[in-house]
């Protein structure tokens, strides 16, 4: 397995397309770092920070506004490198991958072969800078790739897979975030290899018999999972920070509507319908909330949507009137494919020119802002973040 992931992603390429911003710290972003270059995070620069307390650990840096269209560009051309080196590729964001290379021994040479004319093609071709992972499981090679950041290539043979781990701090372990971490150091538990002596059952009294079981067979190097490269996403979502002005309410609906748009035209963009939909708010206090309609069938279209986050909104409002709105965001779940979709009476095939169609085609040829919402002008829409296929 390799594990490639691109260094600093959206710093990265400002710096590819900006020579001037070479070996400089740079952030990018505007309330809020999306991404920091390493020589903003060697002063402490992480994400997502508050770019006044990023400027204030890294004074010298340069701030730039993302540009989205610029990395999506850059994922695509790296991609097709992937999938050029090998046919098993599982993107795990725009940035990384999982890419199996077991089969290409004999027309393409060892793994190590293959990661260094991957990361030489990258280099030339797009001018990034990837590090790479190798080793015989995802959880290995992936922890490999982190290790050896930046710009560098790591492999773990088989024999030496423990040796490796369990050195390393109980945080590179999948699942082990802030909560379980801090769980895990009051017992004593810092290194993957305590935690591996420790034994199964002693760490599901600690951390629950679902998590010690996955963390115990992490921690000694098992992880059966394949490449999977017909994974689809469960759910689609956007949202939109607020910050903490007091918003009317038809600028609130403005925003969830512009919302329920993006994610209509993901949805018919990628051939799927959704049954649920899901209203995500953040208060003023940090704390979070969520309501859900499920609707009498799977739907692609906007009124639909619309008419869903609408009910939502509308009985959300005393809450928010109380509590203060800093982010909105909407989810859409319960998806299927469009094409099996179960028809209902009357039998009736599903037009293909529709409103819906026509405005998707108009921001396909045009950009996304050429047709907006009224509501929405002089708001504008917002950031979209460049993804992988939904």
């Amino acid at each position: 397995m390799l594990h490639a992931d691109l260094d600093s992603f959206y710093a990265s390429v400002e710096q590819r397309d900006n020579p001037r911003l070479l070996g400089r710290p740079v952030l990018v972003g505007g309330g809020v770092v999306l991404a920091a270059s390493y020589e903003a995070k060697a002063s402490g620069v992480r994400t997502p920070m508050n770019v006044q307390q990023a400027l204030r650990l890294c004074p010298h840096a340069v701030v730039v506004p993302p540009r989205m269209h610029a990395y999506s560009a850059a994922s695509k051309a790296v991609f097709e490198i992937f999938r050029d080196t090998t046919p098993e590729v599982e993107g795990i964001s725009i940035d990384e991958a999982f890419l199996d290379v077991g089969g290409l021994w004999r027309i393409a040479g060892s793994p190590v072969e293959i990661a260094q004319r991957l990361r030489a093609r990258v280099r030339a071709e797009v001018g990034l800078p990837i590090s790479v992972g190798i080793a015989r499981t995802k959880f290995l090679a992936k922890v490999a790739s982190a290790v050896s950041k930046p710009d560098g290539l790591l492999e773990v043979p088989p024999e030496g897979e423990l040796q490796f781990l369990h050195p390393l701090p109980v945080e590179r372990l999948w699942g082990v975030g802030a909560v379980t971490a801090r769980a895990l150091h009051e017992r004593g538990i810092r290194r993957i290899g305590e935690l591996a002596e420790l034994g199964e059952g002693p760490l599901a009294a600690a951390v629950g018999p679902a998590a010690g079981r996955h963390l115990y067979a992490l921690s000694r190097a098992q992880d059966p999972r394949r490449v999977d490269t017909g994974r689809r996403r469960r759910s689609i979502g956007a949202q939109r920070a607020l910050g903490r002005r007091v918003r009317a309410d038809d600028e609130i609906e403005a925003y969830a509507h512009g919302l329920a748009d993006r994610l209509g035209r993901r949805l018919r963009a990628a051939r799927r319908v959704c049954r649920t939909v899901v209203l995500r708010m953040r208060f003023d206090d940090f704390t979070r909330a969520t309501r859900s309609h499920t609707l009498p069938e799977p739907t692609d279209r906007d009124a639909v949507l619309l008419h869903a986050v609408r009910t939502l909104l509308t009985a959300a409002l005393p809450l928010i009137h109380e509590r203060g709105l800093t982010l909105i965001g909407l989810s859409l779940t319960n998806l299927d494919d469009a094409d099996s979709m179960q028809l209902t009476l009357p039998l009736e095939a599903r037009a293909d020119s529709t409103l819906d169609s026509t405005l998707d085609a108009l921001r396909d040829r045009f950009g996304s802002d050429a047709v907006t919402r009224a509501a929405l002008l002089h708001r504008g829409t917002g950031l979209t973040v460049p993804m992988l296929p939904d």
